[in-house]
């Protein structure tokens, strides 16, 4: 009621969530239009019913916390008996979501103990015009994941990890098509993460990822902080198909810190079809974070240029443009 209430004002309304003051609500949806101006404000804590067996049937949560007895669930990876993965329902709900907005701002809110157990810190999907700012992030997935359809995408000053880095993607599973173009993430730093920056892509899909920029990053023992992944895939039975989400234009710079030597630190690993082109490095510094071993770069089939020297150097990187992307219309967005 106060949500509706709020909406339909034509002056701008707040509606508040007083400090230290806990609320439980059921999965509840917000919606719209509603006049401009609009604030939710939350101070106090906002939480949901406490576990599967007190969460309504066939809902998804769009609130935040208490995650502990989802993530128990015997359905969750070894999580059954003896370290098994049982079967049964598993629908774990989102503890937030915003869709069909525009001119939204988000600021200000702390978000722990997803019900999900592998979780990215923020999703985004089909979306423009975002600018993602100044957030601290610690989960068990990617902290952020930019998924098809995105562009226009500012993301700065985020500290990231532990978890799975900052990712575009993954794009394109079951033989989909994906867009992403003018895409920063600058100024920020990734920590114990098993990756760092990343781009992956499903064999099968189309479309294109292009204009993305990595800059000014530091990474403290990342175990891949520099990878395009065009062979990404949960399973050891996924085959190889010949169309790709085509990668091109793609620049890091000023990108330094120390990687895990278990991986090489950077990873071009890219289709066999539609090689990965106007890959950029400037000013890349990795070193190992433990002894002197160091691992060498990796490329497969990825064309670009180093334009300053690289630690360490990256002499696996093709030169030119391959003229199989000339025969290939299923790249182009």
């Amino acid at each position: 009621m106060a949500w509706d209430a709020a909406c339909n004002q034509v002056d701008s309304a707040v509606i508040l969530v007083p400090s230290g003051f806990d609320f439980m609500i059921q999965s509840t949806i917000f919606t719209g239009p509603c006049h401009d101006g609009l604030v939710f404000q939350v101070d106090g804590t906002l939480m949901p019913p406490d576990g599967p067996d007190s969460w309504p049937k066939k809902n998804s949560g769009v609130i935040n916390g208490r995650g502990e007895k989802w993530w128990d669930l015997p359905c969750k990876p070894h999580k059954g008996i003896n370290g098994t993965t049982m079967p049964g329902p598993c629908d774990s709900p989102t503890a937030i979501r915003f869709f069909m907005s525009s001119n939204l701002t988000i600021q200000g809110l702390k978000i722990k103990n997803s019900p999900h157990p592998n979780t990215d810190g923020i999703h985004i999907e089909n979306t423009n015009g975002v600018g993602i700012y100044n957030s601290v992030i610690s989960n068990g997935d990617d902290c952020i994941s930019i998924g098809s359809g995105c562009f226009d995408v500012d993301i700065k000053n985020i500290t990231c990890g532990p978890g799975h880095g900052i990712s575009i993607g993954s794009l394109g599973n079951h033989n989909s098509r994906a867009c992403v173009s003018n895409i920063t993430v600058r100024d920020s730093v990734i920590r114990v993460s098993d990756n760092g920056v990343r781009i992956k892509t499903w064999q099968g899909g189309s479309g294109a990822v292009s204009g993305i920029t990595f800059s000014n990053i530091h990474m403290d023992s990342v175990r891949n902080p520099i990878i395009i992944d065009q062979f990404y895939c949960l399973t050891k039975r996924c085959s190889n198909q010949t169309s790709a989400v085509s990668v091109s234009e793609i620049l890091y710079e000023n990108i330094r810190g120390t990687y895990n030597i278990r991986s090489p630190p950077m990873h071009f690993a890219c289709s066999d079809s539609l090689p990965c082109t106007n890959i950029t490095l400037s000013d890349v510094e990795l070193l190992p974070d433990k002894g002197d071993s160091v691992r060498d770069p990796y490329c497969w089939n990825a064309y670009g240029v180093s334009q300053t020297l690289t630690i360490p150097p990256v002499s696996c990187l093709l030169e030119g443009i391959p003229g199989s992307i000339f025969n290939n219309d299923m790249h182009y967005c």
